[in-house]
């Protein structure tokens, strides 16, 4: 069964192809929303990864006017994506995978129309590269000023400010690593015993920020570490089992300077404003086309 959108995933028919795309009616992350709306980013970061969906594809094209996203799309991305990373996508990472193929779609039709694939019909990326490329010459950057770039650099401070940074030890049991082991090792060596005096191994972490050790060991762990006592060995959970740590040091987080990093901004400010333009463009592209969006199981 099939869904016709007549602008596939825009904003003003954000209900129906959220619903056809099986996509999460919650707001998503800020790395995902950002990602989905950049096309260029799509093709540099991507192009090798969907370059097999791509292939698989090609010959299907029917209808000129028509796209469609179907579980063959679906099913070439889940494997892509798997031999890529070594687990299947999740449903954020699926949307973004038919995102960046249905845009790539229409970057690739619009070369066709344009014509500029003489030279390159075997070569899809290169067709859909230069279709992008004419996009790119009619865009035009908006004038800016001191109040646009503070009012940027306001909205985007932790892009810019220095994260707070803590160094810390972990002990690693060469035998039994259970909570309970874990915790009479931690009074043995809070009572004074070293490390290096039994049957562990040391590791040392420096500078690590926070948003390292949610990525590295869970949210909680992080939080866990961050409300530690210095120089306690503690056992944490996190997301791959029980931990046991020593929080030795942290360096405050330091505000970033607008003035020393106003070039870096006026750079950051430009990129994102040609990012959201260039995106608007595809999608505005895109609603030349019908797009059918048939539901799909894993």
């Amino acid at each position: 069964m099939s869904a016709v959108l007549p602008t596939p995933f825009s904003s003003d028919t954000q209900s129906t192809s959220s619903e056809a795309t099986s996509s999460p009616r919650a707001p998503r992350t800020a790395i995902w929303s950002r990602w989905l709306r950049e096309p260029l980013l799509h093709f540099l970061l991507l192009g090798g990864l969907l370059f097999a969906i791509d292939h698989f594809l090609n010959g299907r094209v029917a209808d000129p006017h028509t796209i469609i996203v179907d579980a063959a799309v679906d099913k070439q991305s889940r494997q892509v994506f798997a031999a890529a990373r070594g687990r299947e996508p999740d449903e954020e990472e699926l949307y973004a995978l038919r995102r960046v193929w249905l845009d790539n779609e229409v970057l690739y039709r619009e070369g066709l129309a344009l014509g500029v694939d003489k030279g390159d019909t075997a070569i899809r990326e290169r067709v859909i590269f230069k279709a992008l490329s004419i996009v790119n010459a009619n865009l035009k950057l908006p004038p800016v000023n001191e109040q646009i770039l503070r009012t940027w650099f306001a909205q985007n401070r932790a892009k810019y400010d220095e994260p707070a940074r803590y160094d810390f030890q972990e002990a690693v049991l060469s035998g039994d690593r259970s909570e309970a082991a874990l915790r009479a090792f931690a009074a043995v060596l809070n009572a004074g015993t070293s490390p290096g005096d039994t049957q562990a191994s040391l590791r040392v972490f420096k500078s690590r920020p926070h948003e390292n050790l949610i990525q590295s060991y869970g949210a909680e762990f992080a939080k866990a570490l961050e409300q530690s006592s210095l120089g306690e060995w503690r056992v944490l959970a996190t997301k791959d089992g029980w931990r046991l740590v020593r929080l030795e040091a942290i360096t405050p987080p330091k505000p970033a300077d607008f003035e020393r990093l106003r070039g870096v901004v006026l750079g950051d400010w430009t990129d994102a404003v040609m990012a959201e333009q260039r995106t608007a463009a595809v999608r505005a592209l895109a609603r030349k086309y019908i797009i059918k969006v048939e539901e799909t199981t894993p």
